[in-house]
């Protein structure tokens, strides 16, 4: 940690040096407001007109520019609000906040997409997806519940092994690949109901981004993606209501001035009530499923250069069914970040975060009731850093330092008839340590280049007890030789590793620009899973003595073109990922209270590369997207297919998206969104044998086959009742069909003996909705 510390001073001490020798320059910077509610706009764009350039607001709305002293016009921007242009005297440094207003628009001048024009092509990110509030709310979705997982999963490159999975896959990786942070706190299950819903109510989020590539290095910790939330800070000028009643769930939020402009909170909280229902019918009265979640927010101004915010948020789901079986988990995180300006070049944010995820199932009565539960929990803190050179360079540096908690599992037997009295798998801590820096410039016109290290340190921690194998390697229970017993937090083993970044950026023309980047990830924990979609109960557990971290290499390079006035948007992104030390596991393996998890484990590699291609019509009644992947995800672990190449879980060849929103005039909209992807791979019986009267299949060939392909269309109606301007109370009602033509998607196929004539096996296609979903919601605001 001393080395970290020495590490930000070293910079720190370099910046103030460089500043030194620019004493002819000034800098403004500030705040850019909605003038209506006082929310900070992401991503806000600054122009100075006399010189061409500019600069656009951080993740807190803040921005900063340093020019040589003279008069300037300088202008502030954001789509969907009215511009506004400023004379500034730059003889001394200047703090400007300002505020925009929305702007009124006729039908044909929507615009719904959620950054600046030409951001696509000047902005050295490539392989980023960004989704408003406002967008995921005009998808068609289950039960007409707005979502953030399953909207995203419409966008290339994302996909999901079918419908009832949690999670998301990106270009190839894993569900626990992703790293999804909600206000900077690790969200550890995206899912509801068995990933029919997110965990993201809608009307809480202010922000969205999800980086497929080109990550930069202040993230770390996962392979494959980092899907980034924030949350609305909420109104700052006035007390507002908004929520919806839909079929299966409803939800309400509250905001308003805690001290007008200065403070503000947010309460958003969301329950399902389906199961009610469920006691209409005398066969499934005491079964229970719902879920329910509530986010709060609370920022503070302290002073002119220090922002407080305070962050929480706690859902759950809940199965019951009887005294069969019940089973119940869920997410709660806390953070709070401390914003401040040590200069008007240098910003900082200072953050620390409490997440846990607990899982647990059981039998709740007869001779065999038992109870298990698990959890993971880590806490946070970190510090992060961005110095304003001038309008063409900036830097990223900070320190993170992240402990984690694992409790994979203990179990208590509660029935009289119960094979067990209690077992505790012992538990595990770790503690991750990493820095950073990533410096962006333009070394000459129209080429922006961007360059980060990220170096990360993991270290396992006492107490626990670690077996030791013969020859090393953790072939069996019975190869066990001896044990070790560490005493608390010393120290097991420990890794360390430089992640470098790269991304370029050279704009062709205020039309077209090509990108190339390159990232290194790491990934230190694991979601140790044998089923085809990650489940709830499923475990996390560190990478350790005989757990290599896994490491993946992407590269990928794009071209962007804008057609019409920025109205549509054109990309195609190449990529290619190299991995190393996935895990994997042995046929039949037992993952669930298992003291020896690793002998069941196995690792291997694996490759995933293809080819993206994004059209975007951001203007006009009529708006969408059309997103196309043309990919493969392949893995390969000695002794699973003699050591060769096959396909992953989620590798999908094919995935289509096509996604509309039509104003029909100021009361009506249609959206309508249409998927349609290849099969996901399952391994098929390549022979039988009959064992005491039971024919038990034979699998060899891991993936060898495919489910059908997945297709499906969803058509949803919004009308919007024309009131008073000057009524604070407004209402919409949505209209929907989920699966308009009944298509029963194939989420599964398992095999098993016929019960009339038993020498066969049948095949046996799961689906998780055979039918069309009608839905009908209310929405209203005050």
């Amino acid at each position: 940690m001393i080395n970290f510390l020495k590490f930000n001073a070293l910079l720190l001490l370099l910046i103030y040096s460089v500043n030194g020798f620019s004493q002819e320059t000034f800098t403004i910077s500030g705040h850019i407001r909605d003038a209506l509610n006082g929310e900070e706009l992401i991503g806000a764009n600054v122009f100075v007109q006399e010189l061409g350039t500019g600069t656009s607001t951080n993740v807190y709305g803040f921005y900063s520019l340093s020019l040589p002293s003279k008069n300037y016009k300088v202008g502030f921007s954001y789509l969907g609000y009215q511009d506004l242009i400023v004379d500034i005297s730059l003889t001394k440094n200047q703090v400007l906040d300002v505020e925009l207003e929305l702007e009124g628009v006729m039908v044909d001048e929507i615009v719904v997409i959620a950054k600046e024009e030409d951001e696509n092509i000047k902005n050295v990110e490539m392989s980023v997806e960004t989704l408003s509030a406002a967008q995921i709310k005009q998808i068609p979705q289950v039960m007409g519940e707005a979502d953030l997982i399953r909207s995203i999963q419409l966008l290339p490159g994302v996909s999901t092994v079918g419908e009832g999975a949690t999670g998301f896959n990106v270009r190839g990786g894993n569900v626990d690949q992703n790293l999804i942070l909600l206000d900077e706190a690790t969200v550890y299950n995206s899912s509801h109901l068995f990933g029919l819903f997110s965990v993201f109510n809608v009307d809480a989020v202010k922000d969205s981004k999800l980086y497929k590539g080109g990550i930069p290095s202040k993230y770390g910790g996962r392979l494959s993606s980092v899907l980034d939330v924030r949350q609305r800070d909420g109104n700052r000028k006035n007390f507002g209501m908004n929520g919806g009643i839909g079929l299966i769930a409803s939800r309400l939020t509250l905001e308003g001035p805690i001290q007008k402009n200065e403070s503000s909170f947010m309460v958003a909280g969301r329950s399902s009530y389906g199961h009610l229902f469920l006691k209409l019918d005398p066969e499934l009265k005491d079964n229970v499923v719902y879920f329910y979640d509530l986010n709060a927010k609370a920022n503070f101004t302290l002073s002119e250069n220090d922002r407080l915010y305070i962050s929480g948020y706690f859902g759950r789901d809940v199965f019951n069914f009887g005294d069969d079986f019940s089973s119940d988990w869920g997410n709660a995180t806390a953070s709070v970040r401390w914003n401040h300006l040590f200069s008007n070049k240098l910003f900082s944010n200072f953050t620390a975060v409490y997440s846990d995820y607990g899982y647990s199932f059981g039998v709740p009565a007869g001779a065999e009731a038992f109870d298990w539960d698990a959890n993971i929990n880590n806490y946070v803190l970190k510090g992060d850093f961005t110095y304003f050179f001038n309008p063409d360079s900036k830097m990223d540096f900070g320190i993170e330092s992240n402990f984690y908690r694992f409790h994979p599992g203990r179990a208590i037997g509660l029935g009289e008839g119960s094979i067990f009295n209690e077992i505790n798998v012992q538990h595990k801590r770790a503690w991750e340590n990493a820095i950073y820096a990533s410096y962006e410039h333009e070394p000459i016109k129209n080429l922006t280049l961007q360059y980060g290290l990220r170096f990360s340190n993991f270290q396992r921690l006492g107490k626990e007890d670690v077996f030791i194998y013969e020859n090393g390697i953790p072939t069996s229970e019975e190869a066990i030789i001896d044990t070790v017993s560490y005493g608390s937090m010393d120290k097991i083993i420990s890794f360390s590793s430089p992640e470098p970044r790269f991304a370029a950026n050279y704009v062709i023309n205020d039309k077209n620009s090509v990108k190339l980047s390159y990232n290194r990830m790491r990934q230190y924990i694991h979601l140790v899973s044998n089923t085809t979609s990650a489940t709830p109960i499923d475990i996390w557990t560190p990478s350790g003595k005989y757990i290599d971290p896994a490491t993946v290499d992407q590269v990928a390079v794009g071209y962007f073109r804008n057609f019409k006035d920025n109205t549509y948007e054109a990309s195609i992104e190449g990529f290619y990922k190299n991995f190393q030390d996935l895990l994997d596991y042995k046929d039949g393996a037992e993952l669930l209270l298992n003291e020896t998890l690793e002998t069941e484990l196995l690792s291997g590699d694996g490759r995933a590369y293809g080819l993206e291609l994004a059209v975007r019509k951001n203007k006009g009644a009529v708006t969408g997207w059309v997103s196309y992947t043309l990919s493969r995800a392949e893995r390969k672990v000695e002794g699973v297919n003699n050591g060769s190449y096959y396909p992953s879980n989620y590798d999908k060849v094919h995935d289509l998206s096509v996604t509309t929103s039509w104003k029909i005039n100021e009361k009506l909209n249609l959206s309508t969104n249409f998927a349609f992807a290849t099969g996901r791979p399952i391994t098929y019986p390549e022979s039988r044998y009959v064992y005491d009267g039971i024919t038990v299949p034979h699998y060899d060939n891991r993936n060898g086959a495919r489910t059908p392909s997945y297709h499906r269309m969803d058509v949803g109606l919004q009308f919007t009742p024309k009131g008073k301007p000057d009524k604070r109370w407004k209402s919409s009602w949505e209209f929907g069909v989920y699966n308009v033509y009944a298509r029963k998607n194939t989420y599964s196929i398992f095999f098993r003996q016929n019960e009339d004539t038993p020498l066969e096996t049948e095949a046996v296609r799961l689906s998780i909705f055979g039918s069309a979903l009608p839905y009908v919601t209310y929405n209203f605001s005050f």
